[in-house]
């Protein structure tokens, strides 16, 4: 099967090149005899004639009787035969409505041309034994058509047609049938129509020159055309003109306006009919027009007139177009325009002719109304005329979108308020769009950015960047340019659109603009001129190093400068404690030497630091900020000073010693600079015994205490040193006997706070400070010290405190000498605060006086509520039978307690008893 189908299609092949092989040498041989016949641009008569009369030679009676017939109905005489030639011979003939020009031609001779006096036809009569054909070339210009008519119908059956074309390059009046070399191409005739065939020939070179002739075949006979020969150009028949309106001069005059169907490779001309309906007798009128308008009178719109337009090629040759879709000049209400596309900001004028039926109404009693809502005042009106009047729209706002309504309606009523239903169509559209542009770092491209609001934006417009560069800088009032470029431009996911240009000029202006496109018009923003050297966006410093100086305690920031720069920079530095929300400070240098010192007030933390850059002029933007250096947290100093401690002493009576243990806290970091490694005790005696000891991890030490004096100093040590300033501590016997503190009082304010108050006796020591110790008797919980100033009496303790419970406060005194003896409290003093004018007491205690009234109150009344709605409750015992039997004046008796008692204790339940 597969061997049988190839064999097939080889010899398809081969068929069609024989048949292209006979073409060629069948347009070689014609055009070698045949006058070439050119093709007008207009309808007319050919006359098909035998292909090859050897096959047919001599004559057949058939073909003698038709050929016989032929002459008859023309007129000719039947008494003379058709020329017989025993050889290859071609008729050609061109027929039109006034002549015949038909020769015949072999190939051993030279053309011998007939005059109508041999052939004896009449020129005069019909010739409908005759196809009638027309060429013309789309108005698109994409396709050449060929349409034939044949009159006689019974050539109509078993009717096949194709067009053969070649292209040559010559003019239609230079081309002779000895130039013509190339390609033929058969062109397929659709022959469905009942009377009609049409050959297309597709996509046609305008100025080239088509040499084309037909072959038919009727049966087994075939039949052959003269040569034509055609330049696609010059039989154009353009698409009919488009958008037929309505315009208004300033002065009031109309004209009727319309469209090129395209754009034409030659100026048109056109041709206005103005038609009368049918009812007024189909009245016309024609005017000529070589512009896309035409001045009509007013008095037109009286009655109902149509317009109509065609156009054809003004300066040669080509055909009509058909007529426009007609235009009715008979509307009640005209609106020059009918839409206007505008941009914020401007000032538009509409004009109106308003028709009361058939009676035009006076421009003076004309009122305008926007969105039928709002009234426009009188002054903006201007009468043009008796029928025209004119409204002005100054220092307009964007149109806001109503659904799907992106505009306006402006409606010209009459003066008593009434409106007809059309309206003029007003657009305001912002493009008041900001182009901002930066040139990267390394000097290769600039990149453009400009963003539109797309509520904004009416349905089927599109927005464009448009461009021109000039040689060098910026002229100081940009202006756009016919001589512009588009740039192509991408959106972005937040509605704005980015724009690459690359290679650039960086001395070069660009001076740019946005271009709204809709098919109401075209708006422009203003144009912005852009050097691509003073819009550099730097590229970020590298190298960022960060350090807190040793010694020093300062933040040192170092960088390396970008490249393509100069040392005329200025710097931003952005610092911040490194933590999970980082608050920024910034420092600002210009023309640093590559590193900036800052002072920063916390020096044992974490710090991150960024660096960007910009020209030292202010032009072009700030880089982006460098990668992050991070500072590390290490020993600045040696402590400041060292620790606050306490001693906690314990009887030993077994030893008949004292066992002393050492308690500190531990140092913050801006004490310690930045860590402490170790603490260093420091021991000595009455009998000028010192050692030293030390506690690498914790903040206590125990000892025992045997001698009558001894002095404990506790030292910070970190990697640079130990703490310069620091606290002593005496442990004397003698001075442990020392009572100064007369009277000890706790007052408690709330959970959070108490007040500790004391009275001092005389002393003929000098007190350095107090220690104040508390501890929550009730809870096995450490004992909790503070040091406080000797200048005071009187201390707030904030702590969390469980009031019910019972707390113990000393206070001990502190010479330096030793320690005094402590006086305690483990009660708080009620009324007593008074008459130490403290006058928090004074508003705390109205307050809970006043609460506790209120509160007992409330539940008074809460408890009358509730025994009386229990009593409603009662169930009636002839109704219940649960309840029948039961006595509920001893129930309720016994549960009143009961009742009282439970809302206090499950406050959020309800209960039912």
């Amino acid at each position: 099967m597969r061997r049988r189908r190839s064999a097939l299609q080889s010899k398809m092949y081969w068929q069609i090149i024989l048949t292209m092989f006979v073409l060629l040498d069948f347009l070689q041989m014609a055009v070698a005899h045949c006058m070439v016949h050119q093709v007008p641009a207009r309808n007319f008569t050919l006359h098909c004639t035998l292909l090859n009369e050897t096959f047919l030679s001599p004559f057949s009676a058939e073909v003698v009787e038709s050929w016989s017939a032929l002459r008859r109905e023309h007129g000719a005489s039947e008494t003379k035969p058709p020329l017989l030639v025993n050889e290859e011979s071609f008729l050609c003939c061109l027929w039109s409505d006034n002549n015949i020009d038909c020769s015949l031609y072999r190939a051993s001779m030279q053309a011998r041309k007939f005059i109508p006096s041999e052939i004896s036809i009449s020129a005069s009569q019909e010739i409908d034994s005759n196809w009638n054909i027309e060429c013309w070339l789309k108005g698109k210009l994409d396709l050449l058509v060929c349409s034939l008519r044949f009159l006689k119908l019974y050539l109509r059956a078993n009717l096949k047609v194709n067009l053969l074309y070649a292209v040559s390059e010559l003019s239609v009046g230079d081309v002779s049938t000895s130039s013509l070399k190339g390609t033929v191409t058969v062109a397929q005739c659709d022959c469905s129509a009942y009377d009609e065939c049409e050959c297309c020939v597709p996509s046609p070179r305008l100025n080239s020159t088509y040499i084309m002739w037909l072959k038919a075949v009727i049966g087994v006979t075939h039949l052959w055309s003269p040569l034509m020969s055609v330049k696609p150009i010059d039989i154009v028949k353009p698409e009919p003109p488009l958008n037929l309106h309505l315009e208004m001069t300033e002065k009031g005059q109309l004209k009727i306006c319309w469209s090129d169907p395209q754009l034409m490779p030659y100026p048109l001309q056109y041709e206005v009919k103005i038609s009368a309906n049918s009812g007024q007798n189909g009245w016309q009128m024609v005017q000529v027009a070589l512009e896309t308008s035409l001045a009509i009178d007013n008095a037109l719109l009286d009655s109902s007139y149509l317009v109509q337009v065609r156009c054809r090629n003004r300066r040669g040759p080509g055909f009509w177009s058909d007529w426009s879709t007609p235009y009715n000049l008979g509307a009640e209400v005209l609106y020059f325009p009918p839409k206007i596309l505008t941009s914020v900001g401007s000032n538009i004028s509409f004009h109106c002719i308003y028709k009361n039926k058939t009676e035009i109404v006076v421009s003076k009693k004309i009122v305008w109304w926007l969105n039928l809502a709002e009234e426009i005042p009188e002054s903006q009106y201007t009468l043009v005329n008796d029928r025209v009047s004119k409204v002005t729209l100054f220092n307009l706002k964007a149109t806001k979108p109503r659904g799907s309504f992106f505009y306006n309606a402006l409606y010209c009523c009459h003066q008593n308020r009434e409106c007809h239903h059309r309206y003029a169509e007003l657009y305001v559209v912002d493009v008041n769009i900001n182009i901002t542009c930066e040139t990267d770092g390394y000097l290769t491209k600039m990149t453009c950015r400009w963003s539109a609001n797309p509520n904004t934006l009416l349905l089927g417009s599109s927005l464009q960047l448009r461009y021109y560069r000039s040689k060098i800088y910026c002229s100081d009032f940009p202006s756009t340019s016919p001589k512009s470029e588009v740039k192509e431009c991408h959106l972005q996911k937040n509605h704005s659109y980015e724009c690459t240009f690359q290679p650039i000029f960086l001395l070069s202006g660009y001076t740019m603009w946005i271009e709204f496109n809709h098919s109401l018009g075209t708006l422009e923003s203003s144009p912005a001129c852009v050097v691509p050297a003073d819009v550099v966006k730097l590229l970020p410093p590298s190298n960022v190093k960060a350090e807190i100086t040793r010694n020093v305690g300062l933040l040192n920031v170092s960088w390396t400068n970008p490249v393509f720069t100069n040392n005329d920079l200025k710097f931003q530095i952005r610092y911040a404690v490194n933590r999970k929300e980082i608050a920024w400070e910034l420092y600002e240098v210009s023309n640093a030497p590559r590193s900036a010192v800052i002072k920063v007030q916390k020096l044992c933390v974490e710090y991150v630091v960024q660096v960007r850059c910009r020209e030292l002029d202010g032009s072009g933007y700030w880089s982006n900020w460098s990668r992050s250096a991070y500072t590390l947290v290490k020993d600045i100093k040696a402590p400041l000073q060292g620790p606050e401690f306490w001693r906690i002493i314990i009887e030993d009576p077994a030893r008949r010693q004292k066992n002393v243990t050492l308690l500190w806290k531990p140092l913050m970091k801006n004490h310690s600079l930045c860590s402490v490694s170790r603490y260093v005790i420091k021991h000595q005696t009455s009998g000028n015994t010192t050692w030293s000891e030390y506690v690498d991890n914790g903040t206590t030490c125990s000892f025992p205490w045997t001698e009558h004096t001894h002095t404990i100093t506790v030292l910070a040590m970190n990697s640079i040193g130990v703490s310069s300033i620091n606290f002593n501590l005496t442990l004397s016997q003698q001075m442990s006997t020392v009572s100064v503190v007369q009277s000890l009082s706790a007052y408690p304010v709330n959970s959070t706070c108490v007040i500790l108050i004391w009275t001092l006796s005389p002393q003929i020591y000098v007190i350095t400070s107090f220690i104040i110790e508390w501890k929550n008797l009730n809870k096995e919980e450490e004992m909790k010290w503070v040091r406080v100033p000797p200048n005071i009496s009187k201390y707030y303790i904030y702590d969390h405190f469980i009031l019910i419970e019972k707390y113990q406060f000393s206070l001990y005194p502190v010479f330096a000498g030793g320690v005094g003896k402590s006086r305690s409290t483990d009660r708080f003093t009620q009324g007593g605060y008074e008459n130490e004018n403290n006058a928090s007491l004074y508003l705390v205690l109205p307050i809970v006086i006043s609460t506790s009234v209120l509160l007992l109150g409330a539940l008074l009344v809460s408890h009358q509520r509730m025994k009386k709605l229990f009593w409603e409750d009662v169930p009636n015992p002839k109704n219940c039978s649960w309840a029948q039997g039961v006595n509920f004046q001893k129930v309720v008796k016994s549960q009143t307690r009961l009742t009282c008692l439970l809302p206090w204790l499950h406050p959020g339940k309800n209960w039912a008893l």
